[in-house]
């Protein structure tokens, strides 16, 4: 092997370690799983918004709302 293929195989592997550097870095970066817990938590908190609109807008408790606040406004003060 010549000097000039000794240098070149200096080359390849410099770059080798190199790219193995940045596969490490790139797995260790957790910073995109903030964004997926975030997604995820507004997709839950969408679902929640949703089962409570259904709950609170069913007749038993539309009539029970209605019932309360009919009760309040008839009640005197004596």
């Amino acid at each position: 092997m010549g000097r000039s293929e000794g240098r070149a195989a200096g080359r390849g592997s410099a770059m080798i370690t190199r790219m193995i550097r940045f596969v490490r870095g790139a797995l260790a970066d957790e910073s995109g799983m903030s964004t997926a817990e975030y997604a995820i938590g507004t997709v839950a908190a969408a679902g929640f918004g949703a089962l409570l609109y259904t709950v609170v807008t069913g007749d038993n408790v539309v009539g029970a709302l209605t019932n309360i606040i009919a009760k309040a406004l008839s009640t005197t003060v004596g």
